[in-house]
């Protein structure tokens, strides 16, 4: 492993990780928006919990993009807008969202029937942030289009996730795993930044997720996927990015038609990563 790339992917998810629970702090007492019923929601216990986790990712992790070290200053703007850009987007989408429309298919079947949901401002807006994120940091011209789609795809996806305690996270660690390798072993300091920073800042805050204190919402979801889609553009070749846009595609596209939640349970392996540190499974006893 190249010694560069090495420090500052430790630097990157250091501070990712400091700024992120510097922030959540920071908002439990003062939230960005309204106050903390502003925040609160049920989870899928039937119990409170806050999508606070959610802001502070996505300052957390803007704020370490900002100052961390090995980033070009044109990959630098595409993360904290790629980052930034779609958790606010996200925010909305949790704070202005209402449930009638759901999935992609929903939000755009809403909208062909000329009803703009808060989903659809906020697809449409992802959309346009990955674009913009794209734009910077393209190869060349032809590879805008596909890495916008991979960056905002990614964004859509992760939030997917975010159903159960921790899902979202482990999700993130395990897809920035392979993209950190890639930037130490080729030592480009860029790409395992951008795999580390957002990696950093949602390990940090894994605790008040499993704990089912706090949750990532939207905001964070969103924000944890677009980071990580740009690190796959910036650290894979064109076949590589290719092939990620067409996974992310196909667990879209089937996230419309099964559960996610029911392909994990029913699979061993799945389900112990899923329920790692979680509370267990209450179970209704037999005849109630």
């Amino acid at each position: 492993m190249a010694r560069r790339a090495l420090l500052g992917a430790l630097a990157g998810a250091l501070a990712g990780a400091a700024a992120a629970r510097a922030a959540y702090a920071l908002f439990g007492r003062r939230p960005p928006v309204g106050d903390a019923e502003t925040w609160a929601r049920t989870n899928h216990r039937g119990e409170p919990i806050t999508l606070l986790e959610g802001p502070a990712f996505v300052a957390g992790a803007a704020a370490a993009v900002a100052v961390a070290p090995g980033l070009p200053t044109r990959v630098r703007a595409a993360a904290v807008l790629a980052g930034a850009g779609s958790g606010l987007l996200g925010a909305y989408d949790d704070l202005c969202g209402v449930t009638s429309s759901k999935g992609f298919k929903g939000h755009l079947s809403a909208l062909a029937k000329g009803e703009v949901t808060s989903g659809a401002v906020k697809l449409l807006g992802i959309g346009a942030t990955g674009l913009a994120a794209a734009a910077l940091t393209a190869r060349r011209p032809a590879d805008v289009v596909v890495d916008g789609a991979l960056v905002a795809g990614a964004a859509n996806l992760a939030n997917l996730f975010d159903l159960r305690p921790g899902r979202a996270v482990k999700v993130g660690l395990l897809a920035a795993a392979p993209l950190l390798a890639a930037g130490l072993r080729r030592n480009a300091p860029a790409a395992a930044v951008l795999a580390a920073v957002p990696a950093g800042a949602a390990a940090a805050l894994l605790p008040e997720d499993l704990g089912e204190r706090a949750m990532l919402g939207d905001a964070g979801a969103n924000a944890l996927g677009a980071l990580l889609g740009l690190a796959a553009v910036v650290t894979l070749g064109r076949p590589g990015r290719l092939a990620v846009l067409g996974t992310v595609v196909a667990l879209t596209a089937a996230s419309e038609r099964i559960s996610f939640t029911k392909v994990i349970a029913g699979n061993a392996m799945l389900n112990r990563i899923d329920m790692l540190g979680r509370r267990p499974v209450e179970r209704v006893p037999a005849g109630r």
